[in-house]
């Protein structure tokens, strides 16, 4: 099947219009129109090859919103008109332990990414949702709640299942104190996770600009980092912080800031390593954890919790032609907290 998109064609390129193939739907397959499908930082680190492992052209796009067109024979979870999405894998192998344990993100022989991997064939790279259709094996197609609006949902297939799962992890309940570092496409929905789970939510920033949103998006508390003796005061006070700053900042004063037993989260990843004091930790048997998405089982509970809280993340709609100006835009943090493509536009 002939499909409109839009691609890298180098690391130096802007994003254009372009026409590839979709493979035939086989019997276990959902073809999916695609509606909407947000932007991620990751998205753009790949087209402009910044992680080294891009091979062009590059449709990027993991945030993916639509409805089912075609249904293979023996599909038994979708049906055609399904609101479905999308998200930032399309196989595991199913087998392993960490697949066995619906754990897909973590599998043993390396997931396959919805861009930027390999067909069954070994040749045909996988193509993201910058495009008009997508065809992925039903086990790796959500449903999406009909009460939420496609296009600020489209995000929760990664900002917000990056945010919930960790939350998850560690219990965050009513009663827990969480601070989150960092309100952009990530913060923000840590944000409204954490406070739809019951817990009491600081965010800690380094810009007095963000406190009216902060509050806005359902937080308690706002911390202003970059005065003088800020976390001085917060020794001890958090169960959980969730570190979503992807440029290099320090950590160490943050998880001072937990109390015993207290867990330290990283989802966003620094260019340069951390430096990590041995005694923050020690003195207070701290832990620190990273996570990576969700599985296939976790993403749809995450789906269904926003459906019953009525979250989605706070976007801006654009058209296929603003494409290369959103990344533009997205590298300067000028975005309310996510682009999300109108793919209908294709």
């Amino acid at each position: 099947m002939k499909v409109k998109g839009y691609a890298a064609q180098s690391a130096d390129s802007d994003l254009a219009g372009w026409e590839f193939e979709r493979r035939t739907p086989g019997n276990k397959d959902v073809s999916v129109q695609i509606e909407h499908c947000g932007i991620c930082h990751s998205d753009i680190h790949f087209a402009r090859n910044e992680w080294g492992s891009t091979s062009y052209p590059c449709v990027p796009g993991h945030e993916i919103i639509g409805r089912v067109v075609e249904v293979g024979s023996d599909v038994s979870r979708h049906s055609k008109g399904d609101l479905v999405g999308v998200g930032c894998f399309v196989h595991s192998c199913r087998t392993c332990g960490s697949c066995h344990d619906d754990l897909e993100n973590y599998c043993e022989t390396g997931v396959r990414g919805t861009y930027g991997g390999v067909e069954d064939d070994g040749v045909t790279p996988t193509r993201g949702g910058y495009s008009s259709h997508i065809v992925v094996d039903e086990h790796f197609v959500l449903k999406i709640p009909e009460n939420l609006d496609p296009a600020a949902a489209a995000p929760l297939l990664c900002a917000g299942i990056t945010t919930y799962s960790p939350l998850r992890h560690v219990g965050v309940t009513k009663g827990h104190r969480v601070a989150v570092m960092g309100l952009g496409g990530l913060g923000h929905m840590g944000v409204k996770l954490a406070a739809s789970m019951g817990a009491e939510v600081t965010v800690l920033s380094r810009s007095p600009s963000k406190q009216a949103d902060a509050e806005r998006l359902g937080a308690h508390d706002f911390v202003l980092t970059s005065e003088e003796g800020a976390l001085n005061a917060l020794v001890g006070r958090f169960d959980v912080v969730l570190d979503t700053i992807s440029a290099e900042h320090d950590i160490n004063g943050p998880i001072m800031s937990l109390k015993r037993d207290g867990t330290f989260i990283m989802v966003g990843a620094s260019p340069t390593p951390h430096a990590l004091a041995g005694f923050p930790l020690i003195m207070g048997r701290r832990s620190v954890m990273g996570s990576l998405v969700g599985g296939i089982a976790e993403t749809q509970e995450m789906l269904d919790h926003c459906g019953k809280h009525d979250i989605v993340s706070d976007v801006e709609r654009i058209t296929p032609d603003q494409i290369n100006m959103a990344y533009e835009r997205a590298m300067r943090g000028d975005v309310k907290y996510r682009f999300v493509i109108d793919c209908t536009q294709f």
